[in-house]
């Protein structure tokens, strides 16, 4: 039994084929261009496999509310020949089967919790930071979204008092992803963050936004656990710092599991989000079988 899965970013997209324990067979990478292009390397990976259903997590912001008129579609992303592009209905009309749809960071957090790090835990809570900045929360095995889906990195931020940064996002400026995003060290800096001494206080920074931001996911969804995947977390003495500044902020008001255990990094690496995909299409065939 095959089942299929996208991982569309918005710079590559990766798709793959597993099987229906969730594990990859077969995969392939490519550049995300414009839909035309992009869609018929999609279409030509899979349509030489007999699938029972799909799973998609795309780059946002998309309509993931099944009542709506747009269901399916990717929204006002920034990247303009994807913006209202219907995703979902590009692939039914390719395929018969069952589409699981959802957000990129949503799926590498149902990976995480199927098979990563919150493995065995009621709830878990991922968040990439990357480029950009997005979260997803899973409880139960299950996606949680609403009306939407979470866009976890635009919480708002104070700033650091020696931080005289405005912010890149130009929604909010002051947002979580305005404000540590990956471009966000070179636009302070003009170098890249793999460029950066390990001892420079703009890690200090982005460990103050981040901890904020943790702070508000722990007492608002108190997850068993909190997962810090994206390239920037690969940075070592960022985790560390993000760690120590969320004890403090938390100042025993509410009592967290141990800080080592409560906030760490995905178990899956790469894998974490074309495995989500996976997963995602499997519980879409098992809704309708």
């Amino acid at each position: 039994m095959s089942f299929g899965s996208i991982e569309a970013g918005g710079t590559k997209f990766v798709c793959a084929l597993g099987d229906e324990d969730g594990q990859i067979v077969k995969r392939v990478t490519f550049p995300t261009t414009t839909p035309d292009e992009t869609m018929k390397q999609v279409f030509e990976f899979f349509d030489s496999y007999h699938l029972k259903a799909i799973g998609i997590g795309s780059f946002g912001p998309i309509d993931v509310n099944p009542s709506s008129q747009t269901y399916g579609y990717i929204k006002n992303t920034p990247k303009r020949s994807w913006a209202h592009y219907n995703f979902v209905g590009a692939m039914k009309s390719r395929y018969e089967i069952p589409i699981g749809w959802s957000t990129d960071v949503n799926i590498a957090a149902l990976s995480e919790a199927m098979n990563g790090a919150g493995a065995g835990l009621k709830s878990v809570l991922y968040l990439t930071v990357g480029t950009g900045i997005g979260g997803g929360a899973v409880v139960d095995g299950r996606i949680l979204e609403g009306f939407s889906h979470p866009e976890m990195g635009h919480i708002k931020v104070e700033s650091h008092p020696r931080d005289g940064f405005q912010g890149l996002c130009p929604f909010h400026h002051n947002c979580l992803e305005g404000m540590a995003a990956g471009p966000t060290i070179e636009a302070r800096l003009k170098q890249k963050g793999n460029e950066i001494d390990p001892n420079h206080e703009v890690w200090s920074f982005l460990a103050h936004y981040l901890a904020q931001a943790l702070y508000a996911y722990t007492v608002v969804l108190s997850s068993d656990i909190i997962i810090l995947g994206g390239g920037v977390m690969k940075s070592g003495q960022l985790l560390s710092k993000v760690k120590k500044e969320l004890v403090e902020r938390i100042a025993d008001y509410v009592e967290i599991p141990p800080i080592d255990k409560y906030v760490g990094l995905p178990a899956l690496g790469d894998d974490t989000g074309i495995t989500g995909g996976l997963l995602l299409a499997i519980q879409e065939y098992e809704k309708v079988g």
